[in-house]
């Protein structure tokens, strides 16, 4: 951890998946040990557009995100958000955003959702992204198993 800053910060990225609601309540633990604050960061951007096509329907995506991102937050931690998580909706791609906003953190934490088999040891695009570049550490949470 950065000790030269008082405030401590743990980026968690937000997608709705039941892995990235762990993420969050691992993070969210860990804050509660380190006095940090939680940061639950949801990502949206628009598609490409090609060529001058527009694809249909692409109105409202940040607020679509945002309902996602609010839904993450209350299967996590139920219909009070803890005072120690700001929830945040980021225009643009997660991978970048993430990695950018791990310049200020003091911590990021992933989901990963895996498929089971030799595909399950592989992380996903966004999750090796942030191993990969992050200016933090990174913690990859798997989706909790079901029993």
């Amino acid at each position: 951890m950065n000790e030269s800053r008082d405030a401590r910060t743990i980026v968690v990225g937000v997608d709705g998946s039941d892995a990235s609601v762990e993420a969050l309540k691992q993070a969210h633990g860990l804050a509660g040990q380190l006095g940090a604050q939680v940061v639950a960061m949801g990502c949206w951007d628009y598609p490409p557009v090609y060529d001058g096509y527009v694809a249909m329907g692409i109105d409202d995506f940040d607020v679509r995100a945002g309902e996602i991102l609010q839904e993450a937050v209350e299967k996590a931690f139920g219909p009070e958000t803890p005072q120690d998580v700001e929830v945040r909706l980021v225009q643009g791609r997660p991978r970048h955003t993430l990695i950018e906003a791990s310049r200020t953190a003091d911590m990021l934490v992933v989901g990963r959702r895996g498929h089971g088999g030799f595909g399950g040891l592989l992380l996903g695009s966004v999750s090796s992204a942030c191993v990969a570049h992050a200016h933090c550490p990174v913690l990859v949470v798997h989706t909790p198993e079901k029993r």
